[in-house]
């Protein structure tokens, strides 16, 4: 079995961030762009999304040779952004890749859904190492994020298929990253009695 290697935080921030910020750069760039290639013309975003795929699994494999791990939610999302991202290039239709995001937020929403009708909170399993807390922590924070993540779905349907894909691509790069970690901050500070090194209040 590896062993969980500890790298620099900075560099597991930019393995991570680094392939979606790519994609919105790359985006942007070939926004107005087409591309014949087979006999088949290709917009700027799928060309986009086609070179994305490789860039997020080669970060992810950089991580995964410097840490000797990967989460769960991280092989998931990765599935999920290959099997979309082929749909994506496959079918020359981008709707495919904006409704991953609404796959993977629902996909942590039930998870959490079912644990917590079962009285367990599978986030603590995934994390319970980072953020010791205790079971009624885990309980409370598991339930309002199977609610979050239930309403990040809903907002992406709502996004992709009512807004311009420019938009899209600027909220799904950095509003939803950025509600989900405020909210996530939010939660921690609100459930700092539940924390297993403090006496409860």
């Amino acid at each position: 079995m590896t062993d969980k290697k500890e790298i620099n935080p900075f560099l597991k921030q930019a393995l991570e961030l680094g392939p979606p910020l790519a994609f919105f750069f790359i985006y942007l760039r070939l926004r107005d762009d087409s591309f014949l290639i087979g006999g088949t013309e290709y917009s700027g975003f799928i060309i986009a999304t086609i070179i994305f795929v490789p860039l997020m699994l080669g970060a992810m494999g950089v991580l995964w040779s410097l840490t000797g791990k990967l989460s769960r939610m991280q092989i998931f999302t990765a599935i999920m952004v290959i099997f979309f991202g082929g749909l994506t290039a496959w079918f020359n239709d981008e709707r495919f890749f904006k409704m991953k995001t609404t796959l993977v937020y629902g996909f942590f929403s039930v998870m959490l859904g079912i644990g917590l009708l079962q009285g367990k909170s599978y986030l603590a399993y995934v994390l319970d190492e980072m953020l010791p807390m205790r079971h009624e922590g885990w309980m409370i924070l598991t339930r309002r994020l199977c609610a979050c993540f239930a309403v990040l779905a809903v907002a992406n349907e709502l996004v992709w298929r009512t807004l311009s894909t420019d938009l899209w691509v600027k909220i799904e790069t950095f509003g939803f990253p950025i509600a989900l970690m405020a909210f996530l901050m939010l939660q921690f500070n609100l459930l700092q009695s539940y924390m297993e090194d403090q006496d409860p209040q």
